[in-house]
């Protein structure tokens, strides 16, 4: 049976991300409190694999998962998934909405449904969590007074109603999450493939490095750059490209920034995500 980490507790939107993603798989599911936590457990063979959120739509990249991967661990991305954030609002069952004083969520969700609170609970304290499955436990156990901001997960986990469905500002709120694991995914002619470099600093050295893709007529469907830790004003720059390490184009140009790089490291070709989990 595979041991699959999630970002925890249960009720998070890393729990229902691994729900989807080993949806027909036979597994066990292990939550860690931290990135650092969880990826280093499969770095270090206590899980098999881990589902770790990597880009939200809304918030941009996630840097901790980013910084790891490049720095910490050695792990390959295998798999990764969209999940749609959608925000309920949760009461504990039998809860009348005219007697909530109190609103807990974590501090991004609170933020995101503000439109909301400020119209439906102008009155209502806010308070924040390290978690929303954290303030779902705690409605859970609370008297009947508030009310959480979290996923449908976290009220099936903890036992709460949905008081209202959908109540963030924004509809287009999705999080892209990767598997990493200590291989990465098989060729399926519709792939990805992450890398991270950095350059020499001297002009032209980044230009230099992205020109190879368009040589090999290669799409670079992102970058992101984040700083170097070892010296102020260097940085890496993590990238995807469409294709698989196999693809002849793909093994080439990989070669040459390897060549062209200060610093260099395969994050992974995997299967692109198309929606259909």
């Amino acid at each position: 049976m595979l041991r699959i980490g999630f970002l925890g507790p249960k009720g998070t939107f890393s729990h229902e991300a691994l729900s989807v993603y080993a949806k027909d798989m036979l597994y066990e599911a292990c939550d860690y409190f931290s990135i650092q936590e969880l990826l280093q457990a499969v770095q270090n063979n206590e899980v098999d694999e881990a589902i770790a959120p990597i880009e939200n739509s809304i918030e941009g990249a996630v840097n901790a998962t980013l910084d790891i991967l490049a720095t910490d661990v050695d792990l390959l991305i295998k798999s990764e998934l969209v999940i749609p954030v959608r925000e309920n609002l949760l009461v504990k069952k039998g809860t009348s909405l005219k007697n909530i004083s109190h609103i807990l969520s974590h501090p991004q969700p609170l933020g995101q449904c503000r439109n909301f609170i400020n119209s439906h609970f102008p009155d209502a304290q806010i308070r924040a969590t390290y978690s929303t499955a954290g303030a779902a436990e705690e409605v859970a156990a609370g008297s009947g007074d508030s009310a959480a901001i979290g996923s449908s997960v976290a009220a099936e986990a903890y036992g709460l109603e949905i008081a209202e469905k959908d109540i963030h500002d924004c509809e287009n709120n999705h999080t892209r999450f990767i598997a990493v694991s200590h291989t990465d995914g098989d060729r399926t002619g519709n792939d990805r493939t992450s890398i991270v470099f950095s350059t020499e600093d001297k002009p032209g050295s980044l230009y230099r490095i992205l020109d190879i893709f368009s040589l090999w007529d290669i799409n670079m469907s992102k970058i992101e750059s984040r700083p170097a830790k070892n010296q102020l004003g260097r940085y890496i720059f993590f990238v995807d490209i469409s294709g698989h390490r196999e693809d002849a184009e793909i093994r080439d140009a990989l070669t040459m920034i390897r060549r062209k790089s200060s610093f260099y490291k395969f994050l992974g070709s995997y299967p692109a995500y198309s929606g259909d989990r």
